[in-house]
This record gives C-alpha cells, sequence and structure tokens, in this order.
C-alpha cells in the first residue's frame, strides 16, 4: 500500500469523523440539549449497566484520567445522582451506584438519545436505514479489537432472498473447494425451485442457519414418498463454522421426519464430502449403494446414505 492511499484513507475517516460528530451534537457543551457533556452521559450509561463498579474500572474501561473521572463522580454526587459506597477489599476505593435520581436522569437522556436517533433514521426511509445499520456494523466488528465469544448461529425459516443465497452459495462454495463446474449450480438452482413450487408445509422444511442477520447454512428436507423423506442441499458457510452447526442442522431434519410420520430419511451425497460424510455417520444413516459417475466437471463416486426411523 502506497503513502498515498493511506493518507486518502486517513483524510476520509477524519472527515466522517468530523461530519459524525456534528450530526450527533457530540461537538456542543451539553449532549441532547441535556445537562451532561458526552463523557459524563458515558459514565451516566455505564453506571446504569453496571452491578456497582469501582472507580478505577470505569476509568480503565472508558479511557479517563482518573482526576477527570474523580471530578464527574464528584459533580454527580453533590447532584444526588450517585451514591459511593466504601469496598471491603480496600477502603480507598468505592462502589458507584445510582440513586433514584440518577436513573430517572439517565432515562430521560437515554429516551432522548432513542428519539434523536429514531428521527434521523426515518427520515432516510427504510432501506437506506438499513444500509446505515449494516455499515456501522462492519466499522464496529473491523475497528473493535475486543476480544469476546464468537457470535452463535440461529435456526430460522427462509426470508425472501435466502433461496437465492442458497443456490449461489453452493455454486461458489462448490466450485471453489471441489472445482464443480456450472452444472452444479443449475441442480441446486432446479432443486430449490421445484421446492418451492411443490412446497408442502406439513411434511417440508428448509432450515436457514443465520448468524447476525445473514445466512450461514442451509438444510432442507422433502418428501420422496409418503414414508420416505430426503435430506438435500446442506450447506455451511466457512463464516458459520466451527461450532456444530451441521449437526443442528442434520438434527432438525431427523427430529421434523419423525414428527411427521416418516419412517426412513435417504440423501445422495459425494465421497470426497468427508466432514458432511462424517456429520451422517455420526447421525446414524448409513452408506447403502455407491456408483461412479462423471458429473459437475468432476469424476465422482456419488453414495447413497439412510437411516431408518
Amino acid at each position: 500500500m502506497t503513502q498515498t492511499v493511506v493518507d486518502h484513507q486517513i483524510s476520509a475517516v477524519r472527515q466522517f469523523n468530523r461530519f459524525y460528530t456534528r450530526r450527533l451534537g457530540v461537538l456542543e457543551q451539553q449532549l441532547l440539549d441535556s445537562p451532561y457533556s458526552l463523557t459524563e452521559a458515558r459514565v451516566l450509561y455505564e453506571l446504569a449497566h453496571r452491578d456497582a463498579p469501582l472507580a478505577k474500572e470505569l476509568a480503565g474501561d472508558l479511557g479517563l484520567d482518573a482526576g477527570y473521572l474523580s471530578r464527574i463522580i464528584q459533580g454527580f454526587s453533590e447532584n444526588g445522582l450517585l451514591n459511593r459506597r466504601p469496598s471491603a477489599a480496600d477502603r480507598r476505593q468505592f462502589h458507584l451506584g445510582l440513586t433514584a435520581k440518577g436513573r430517572l436522569a439517565f432515562g430521560r437522556l437515554a429516551k432522548r438519545s432513542y428519539d434523536e436517533i429514531a428521527g434521523m433514521l426515518r427520515k432516510i426511509g427504510p432501506r437506506n436505514a438499513e444500509r446505515v445499520v449494516a455499515a456501522m456494523t462492519v466499522v464496529s466488528e473491523l475497528l473493535d479489537d475486543t476480544p469476546g465469544p464468537p457470535p452463535i448461529a440461529t435456526l430460522r425459516e427462509p426470508r425472501p432472498g435466502d433461496i437465492g443465497w442458497v443456490v449461489q452459495s453452493h455454486g461458489a462454495l462448490y466450485a471453489a473447494e471441489y472445482g464443480f463446474d456450472a452444472s452444479f449450480e443449475a441442480l441446486v438452482a432446479k432443486v430449490t425451485s421445484e421446492f418451492l413450487s411443490s412446497f408442502d408445509a406439513s411434511r417440508e422444511r428448509c432450515w436457514i442457519a443465520d448468524i447476525d442477520g445473514k445466512p450461514v447454512g442451509s438444510v432442507f428436507l422433502v418428501r420422496q414418498s409418503d414414508d420416505v423423506a430426503k435430506l438435500r442441499l446442506l450447506l455451511i458457510d466457512p463464516t458459520g463454522r466451527g461450532q456444530k452447526l451441521g449437526r443442528r442442522l442434520v438434527a432438525e431434519c431427523i427430529g421434523f421426519a419423525r414428527q411427521s410420520g416418516y419412517r426412513k430419511i435417504t440423501l445422495w451425497t459425494q465421497s470426497i464430502l468427508v466432514a458432511a460424510r462424517t456429520l451422517y455417520q455420526d447421525a446414524g444413516f448409513v452408506c447403502v449403494a455407491t456408483e461412479p459417475h462423471r458429473s459437475f466437471g468432476q469424476d465422482l463416486i456419488g453414495e447413497t446414505w439412510e437411516l431408518e426411523l
């Protein structure tokens, strides 16, 4: 990366900072027409959301000078917003907590903030509001160096656009990881089209694995006959791997199949899909047939697996 590009990026970030601080009124002496500065409002927020923190904990977490924080705490105490209780472990330290008056002050400030942001987003419309939120999420994720637990996927029914994601993701992932050609994506498109056109809600399901509003996995259970269900299009995007999501999706299929009165689940896979084969084997499926074939631009060995319910 050249110095010119770095200078351009720095200028862009500084310009955004100037714009956004003006937009939120951060440069005004009081925040949101309240008696509090931005820093004071942040201290109020932390006190309202923590259980009797120590002053030194707040100073460290907020990156505030201890003397500056001490003056804020003193002001809050004099105005009846704050109680201070000596620490049993160190009498020089105090546990802090908001009084009823303090919680009322925070509630008013939080309401003003909510109304201000709601008004800002309302002006730009729902679609642009989603774009703003998505962009802010990306900025937060990339700049936040605080370690935390990885987000856990949730399983849900498909929403508009999810089936298109299933087709695109299968095509892209299998091309990248196994060298499959476009005929595989065409097959996935056919399977999903048939699912949508003849969907039987009483005996068929699609599950989408979702992390923070984005699909990261899928599986379908469709009717093959009155007694036999077919598991299809199991996919885990690389961003959803590492949390046994495939096991959860397969378990959902098995549970729904039993509930729907099926006596067997069958599926077709390829011998090169080692991770998927392990999932099926661990769930109790048995490989009952194999057949070499030339498909998707590759020489493959197809496998039929079955689970008696």
